[in-house]
Order: C-alpha cells, then sequence, then structure tokens
C-alpha cells in the first residue's frame, strides 16, 4: 500500500513538474499557510518551478511544507535575525547572500542542491547576426553591441536579486582584467567603474525578481531583446516561447565574467530537533539520485566538478538554443565580504542607470488609521537616505523621485532630484502631513505622473534613465478619468514603454490594477500586512 502511494505521489508530481514547466504563464501556485507549517522555506523565485517536488514529498510524509518565495536581499536581511527570523530553513540562489546576512552563524546543514550559471539570452536572430553563435564572447562584446543598440537589454536590480548581482560582479571581473580575487583598490579603478556603468546604462528594463523577468519576457516578447539571468530560466523561456510561435533566446556564456547560483539549503537552528530532523529529511530527499535526475530534467545542473551535463535530454538542453552542456563551467572567484558589500554601495549609489520614478499615493478617506500611517512608515524608509540604504535602495545622485498623492483629485505634486538630504527631508516632511479623506480617483492620479514623464520625452532625456510609475490603492478607483487616462496611453509614444506597477490593499480591485499592470509590463502586487515591505519590493523594479 505504501508503495503505491508513493506511486501515485510521483505521477502527481510528473505531470506537476511538466504543467509548471511548460507554462509560459505566470503559474498561481497554491501555497500552504506558513502559521500552520511543519517546515517553513524561505526560497528565491528561482526556485517555484520546484515546488511540486516538494510538495509531493510533503503528501508523501504526511507534513506540511511552506515555501516563500522572497528576493534575494530579503533574504539576506531575514538572516540578520538570527533565530528569530521566520522560517525553518534558507534557499536563497548562492551561498553568498547566507554568508553577508548569517552573522549569528545559525545556519547549519547547508547544501546546494543544484546549480545554475547566469547567461546572457539574447534573440537568436541578433546572437546570429552578432556572429556570437561561433565564438566565444567577452563582457567588452556585450557592451560594444549594447552601446550600438543591437539589442534591448533587461536584468534584475543588482541590491535585490541574485541573477542582478551576479551578472553585475561578472561585470566588474571582467572590466577589471579578471583578477584573481576583486579588491577594494579595482572597485576604486576608475576605469573599471566607468565601463561598468557604461553597461548598465545600456538596460532598458529592470526587475527585482528573476522569475518575474522570465515571466514578463515570455508574456511580452515583443518588448523584450536580450536579458541577463540563470541558464535554467533561459530554458524555462525557450520552451513557453516556441509553444507560442514566438523566436527562442540563445544563451551566452560570457568567458570572461560568469557566475554560477549554487542555491544552498540550510536549516536555521532553534533548538527544535523535530524540526531539523523534517528538513534534513527533505534535503536528503533532494539530494537522491532519483531526484537530481528530476531536477536535471527542469534545466538545472547537478553535476559538481565543471558542471557538465551528461547524457542530456536535447529537448531541454537544446544545444538550437545555445545550451552548451559540454562547456566547463567556472565561476569568478566569490570577493571578500566588505568587497562585495562595497560592490553594492557603488553600485546603487554611481553605477546603476539612474531611475525616474513616479510613486501615485492613494489618501482617499479609507486610508485613515493604520493605511495613511504604514503609508508614512514605507515612503520615510525610501526617502530617508539610512534607512533606504539598510535595503539597499538608497537614492543615487541623478535619481528622479515625483510623489503624486491623490484621493478623489490629485492633491499636489512633489519633485527631489538627487539623493540631497535636506531635499529628501523636505519631502519627507510633505508626506508626514498628509491626511486620509475624500474619494478615490486614481486614474487623475495616472494621468498627471504621465504628464511629468512628458517632459522628460520631449527634452529627449526620457531612457537616460529607467522609468516607472508605481500606483498604490485601497479602494476601487473612480471611472471618470479613465478614458483621459486611455487616451493618454495612446497619445503618447512613450507610455507603452515605462512599467507601471500597482499595489492593491485593503478593498482595492484587484482586476482593475492587474489590467492596468499587464498593458504596461508593470507587476501587481498584493499587500497582506506589510505595506512598507511591498512598497521596497517595488522600488526594487526600476
Amino acid at each position: 500500500m505504501q508503495k503505491f502511494k508513493w506511486i501515485i505521489f510521483a505521477v502527481i508530481a510528473f505531470f506537476l513538474i511538466k504543467g509548471f514547466f511548460l507554462d509560459g504563464k505566470r503559474t498561481q501556485q497554491v501555497s500552504i499557510d506558513p502559521a500552520s507549517a511543519d517546515l517553513v522555506i524561505v526560497s528565491g523565485s528561482e526556485n517555484k518551478e520546484l515546488q511540486a517536488i516538494i510538495d509531493a514529498w510533503a503528501d508523501g510524509v504526511g507534513k506540511k511544507v511552506a515555501v516563500v518565495y522572497k528576493g534575494s536581499v530579503d533574504i539576506y536581511r531575514s538572516l540578520q535575525q538570527g533565530a528569530a527570523m521566520p522560517c525553518d530553513a534558507v534557499w536563497p540562489a548562492n551561498h553568498l547572500w547566507i554568508e553577508l546576512g548569517d552573522t549569528q552563524k545559525v545556519v547549519k546543514h547547508e547544501q546546494s542542491i543544484m546549480r545554475s550559471p547566469v547567461v546572457l539570452g539574447l534573440k537568436k536572430s541578433i546572437a546570429q547576426q552578432l556572429g556570437w553563435d561561433q565564438r566565444e564572447v567577452r563582457i567588452q562584446d556585450i557592451l560594444d553591441a549594447a552601446e550600438q543598440q543591437r539589442f534591448r537589454l533587461a536584468m534584475t536590480s543588482a541590491t535585490q536579486s541574485n541573477s542582478g548581482a551576479s551578472a553585475y560582479l561578472g561585470f566588474l571581473y571582467a572590466m577589471a582584467g579578471y583578477p584573481d580575487t576583486l579588491t577594494m583598490q579595482h572597485l576604486q579603478d576608475p576605469a573599471v567603474r566607468e565601463k561598468v556603468k557604461r553597461l548598465l546604462s545600456t538596460t532598458n528594463r529592470s526587475s527585482g525578481s528573476s522569475g518575474w523577468l522570465k515571466e514578463a519576457l515570455v508574456e511580452h516578447p515583443d518588448r523584450f531583446d536580450a536579458m541577463f539571468n540563470y541558464e535554467a530560466l533561459i530554458i524555462e523561456a525557450n520552451h513557453a516561447l516556441t509553444k507560442q510561435g514566438q523566436e527562442p533566446l540563445y544563451a551566452i556564456y560570457p568567458q570572461d565574467g560568469l557566475s554560477v547560483a549554487d542555491s544552498p539549503l540550510g536549516f536555521v537552528d532553534k533548538g527544535d530537533k523535530v524540526k531539523e530532523e523534517l528538513f534534513l529529511k527533505l534535503q536528503q530527499y533532494l539530494l537522491s539520485d532519483k531526484v537530481q535526475q528530476q531536477i536535471e530534467g527542469m534545466g538545472r545542473r547537478t553535476g559538481l566538478l565543471g558542471m557538465t551535463v551528461a547524457n542530456p535530454d536535447k529537448t531541454i538542453w537544446n544545444p538550437d538554443w545555445g545550451i552548451n552542456t559540454d562547456k566547463t563551467i567556472a565561476s569568478i572567484p566569490t570577493p571578500q565580504q566588505a568587497v562585495i558589500q562595497e560592490a553594492f554601495n557603488i553600485y546603487q549609489t554611481d553605477l546603476r542607470k539612474p531611475s525616474l520614478t513616479v510613486w501615485v499615493l492613494d489618501v482617499s478617506g479609507s486610508m485613515s488609521g493604520q493605511g495613511i500611517h504604514d503609508l508614512k512608515q514605507a515612503m520615510t524608509t525610501l526617502l530617508d537616505p539610512v534607512q533606504a540604504s539598510e535595503h539597499l535602495l538608497q537614492p543615487g545622485a541623478k535619481d528622479v523621485t515625483f510623489i503624486i498623492p491623490f484621493n478623489g483629485s490629485v492633491q499636489a505634486v512633489w519633485k527631489v532630484e538627487g539623493n540631497d538630504p535636506a531635499q529628501l527631508a523636505t519631502v519627507l516632511n510633505h508626506v508626514q502631513s498628509l491626511q486620509a479623506s475624500g474619494g478615490t480617483d486614481l486614474y487623475e492620479g495616472l494621468v498627471t505622473a504621465l504628464q511629468q514623464l512628458r517632459y522628460y520625452d520631449a527634452e529627449g532625456t526620457l531612457w537616460n534613465y529607467l522609468p516607472a510609475i508605481v500606483a498604490m490603492t485601497d479602494g476601487r478607483s473612480d471611472d471618470t478619468n479613465l478614458f483621459a487616462f486611455q487616451d493618454a496611453l495612446r497619445a503618447l509614444p512613450f507610455a507603452g514603454d515605462v512599467p507601471i506597477h500597482a499595489i492593491a490593499f485593503g478593498d482595492a480591485d484587484e482586476r482593475q490594477l492587474e489590467a492596468l499592470t499587464s498593458q504596461s509590463v508593470g507587476r501587481f502586487f498584493k499587500v497582506k500586512d506589510d505595506l512598507p515591505g511591498v512598497l521596497r519590493e517595488a522600488k526594487g523594479y526600476n
């Protein structure tokens, strides 16, 4: 009977995995409530495709395992809480986030479950035009082609997502001449910084999540030409793209700046031996030969030395997509912690492409009480340089920030250029003075936001930035200005390329907001109980 039960679970897992793997849509996977789970794992978004394997194992042993997906920086910050962190295990994309965050040394039994190099996925026709399907490619080659506008480049934020951090550290290594180890002296070298800054300036899409970036490209292939992301997610994207009849991406492994995600799973030791035993059983299961074969069949590398893939399934490891299973993968060396921290700091304050962010904030009557309190707290986190730096979101010298509070109409338009503490404090004082009252007309706020961006477009400077509109509301918007907003989208040529992210909480109409984000390749965020955390996450998308 027990054997039959495991067969059933294995069959279910197979079809779940196959469905998740081949479907390019944004899967809304059913999650276990962490409060009722026997084991809670905080994981990077790139591991979502393995959810079915974990669910099948948990069902088989009669336990509940909750997987909560967060960005690398959130995992890193949670680890700083030590045994107080609200989970039992961590599964980031890279060991460096455990190394940086686990200052209290509570993580034990850490083992790499799988590996995936961070590559450039480039539309195959463009790769062929550049001749990159026939030769090794260096980071300098990518910089040259990007500056010649041979493709539109997307990548995640280096200070919010591991794939972006890995690509960025690879840029630094390559531009420093691929030294034995990256040092503070390399980070201070003007020539290194100038080249990396030029490469980052060519990006036209950013994201706080590797998984979301992949999904956005699959859903809107006409808006993207190239992205730095995990090899595994390039494979996933290509299955979905080819299923839709779209052009696949071609994987480019930078010769002098290749990083690898080693996907370590570690236990957070709080003295609970029952949870520890359950964790070890799950970890042993994931490392078993059978499951490692399943994981390899999902486009993750499980070999250790050189990470080559023996007898690869060509329908997964497709050489026509540039996927090279014979290539010996050698990752750049991991720098010292202090060097990594300083690299992130100069990325955020100097090297990254400047952000142009328009915050459209609901201050209607329904926001009174806790809502307006949380909103002010969230904006303080973003506008106060000290608090922002704790989340690696500190503003840069060339950033531009607009704040547009609205209720039944737009209440004000406040602007800050750069990161001058006095200017930020002035605007923050305005935010702290906001009072909740009146109705809800989100669309007037959005029209006003587009008008601010129109001035930059008219000057020809809009795309010197990564522009984004972030709209937050807790109610259904009045439709009075809906047509004015739609007219503005049609009339302004840049509008379709500026992402509009929407944050919903309270009684917000989710369908109304999801429709808003889908037409602009924006992300929809649903707030449960942490508005400041969600606003920080949204800021990570530009």
